[in-house]
């Protein structure tokens, strides 16, 4: 077998064993989530657990399928999942502009680090009542809510990002002839994309948080609401279908930002 042959032998091999890793991954993620609501019912049926407290994946699904009926659904996940999308983006903007300005004045950023450290360690939770009183009840009040959750690290982690960019390719650019915004248009921005997407993973989710937060306080609509509402009024099913639509929506968030990211590598790698 000639040299080029064995090459591609072990190639196919690396490929299939890739495949089948990820295959037993995805087999090993349904089996445990499939035995967890097994468990979950059997418990509560069997009287393990209270299933009043606790709920039950067929009581979940009965509220599910209720609400899906009066459409009570729709209203309520559309509203969280446009707040939490609006508090990204805009977290995502306010983040590049402020950590590019702190890259183009070193002073700026000397002078404004101690208050992103600061600000970025307050608990988020406790600022939320000052947001109602400053804004009122309303949507601006829980999408400022998801943005302060995320704005501050996010802007740390970019600028950390900025300046771990390999130095010795923005002097190349200054020994050209090139500007400070060569530098950063065509070393700077492209060098910090890695981490640039591992920071928005990160974000769609503390924007989440935040929404929920802003939604626990002042809304009337949204799942955050509804989590609040049946735990006041003691409809736990309602609390507990509403949770486990929080994290689908987590994980459809964190798919579709991995997604994007496994794109943007793939268009920089060819």
């Amino acid at each position: 077998m000639s040299k080029h042959k064995k090459e591609l032998t072990k190639q196919e091999e690396f490929v299939r064993d890739h495949r089948r890793h990820h295959h037993q991954v995805a087999f090993y993620r349904l089996f445990f989530f499939l035995l967890f609501l097994v468990m979950w019912e059997v418990s509560a049926r069997l009287g393990w657990i209270d299933s009043f407290f606790f709920s039950s994946p067929s009581l979940v699904a009965k509220c599910l399928w209720g609400m899906i009926l009066d459409r009570s659904l729709f209203l309520h996940v559309g509203i969280t999942l446009m707040e939490t999308i609006v508090s990204f983006l805009l977290v995502f903007l306010i983040s590049l502009v402020s950590a590019t300005l702190l890259w183009y004045s070193r002073k700026l950023s000397e002078v404004m680090e101690p208050y992103l450290v600061i600000l970025n360690s307050l608990p988020k939770s406790a600022l939320a009542p000052l947001f109602i009183v400053w804004l009122g009840t309303g949507s601006t009040t829980i999408v400022v809510a998801g943005i302060s959750v995320a704005l501050f690290g996010s802007i740390i982690s970019f600028y950390t990002g900025f300046q771990q960019v390999d130095s010795e390719k923005i002097t190349l650019i200054y020994t050209l002839g090139g500007k400070k915004g060569d530098a950063f248009r065509k070393v700077i921005l492209p060098g910090s994309i890695p981490i640039m997407l591992s920071t928005t993973k990160v974000n769609i989710g503390l924007a989440l948080v935040g929404v929920i937060i802003g939604e626990f306080l002042a809304a009337r609509q949204g799942l955050g609401y509804l989590i609040i509402y049946g735990s006041q009024v003691f409809q736990l099913n309602l609390v507990i279908t509403s949770i486990l639509i929080l994290c689908i929506i987590a994980m459809g968030f964190y798919k579709g930002i991995q997604y994007i990211e496994h794109r943007i590598k793939k268009q920089l790698k060819m």
